[in-house]
């Protein structure tokens, strides 16, 4: 298993930045890297509410199918995905800080397949390139939550 951790300070209250961070539909708009999202699921977002997106990932478009695995409004999130043989977990936690956000985003990788299980000692290679992809999302993000 494969774990890292990412925090970024948003200057905006909580619950704008929760907001933000969970209108998946409008992540191109947010997201440089992510190129189309495809709502799978109606009404408000909650556990279960499905996705596709797709995005460029190493010089490549590559779509996933994403899941509210966990949700508490305000608070955190998680994603999950499984992909290459691997279940993701992107966990999403939001602290209040003054009047700024810290958001936490932890991503737990697994290997589910045989072939992925092989490649492990090779995918925690991967993780420094997923960390600086990650990072320029929540950059991303935040510029946009920060500019109205």
């Amino acid at each position: 298993m494969a774990r890292m951790k990412i925090a970024t300070r948003f200057n905006a209250p909580v619950d704008k930045v929760f907001a933000a961070c969970t209108d998946f539909a409008n992540m191109p708009e947010r997201i440089g890297g992510i190129e189309r999202v495809e709502m799978l699921s109606e009404g408000p977002v909650d556990v279960g509410t499905r996705f596709r997106e797709t995005r460029i990932m190493f010089k490549r478009e590559a779509t996933e199918e994403m899941q509210v695995s966990a949700f508490e409004r305000d608070r955190s999130y998680t994603l999950a995905c499984d992909s290459c043989g691997c279940a993701y977990e992107f966990t999403h936690s939001f602290k209040p800080d003054a009047d700024a956000t810290v958001v936490e985003m932890e991503l737990n990788t697994r290997p589910i397949s045989f072939l992925a299980r092989l490649m492990s000692p090779f995918g925690k290679l991967m993780m420094g390139s997923m960390k600086k992809c990650i990072s320029k999302d929540m950059d991303d993000l935040r510029t946009s939550v920060e500019s109205g």
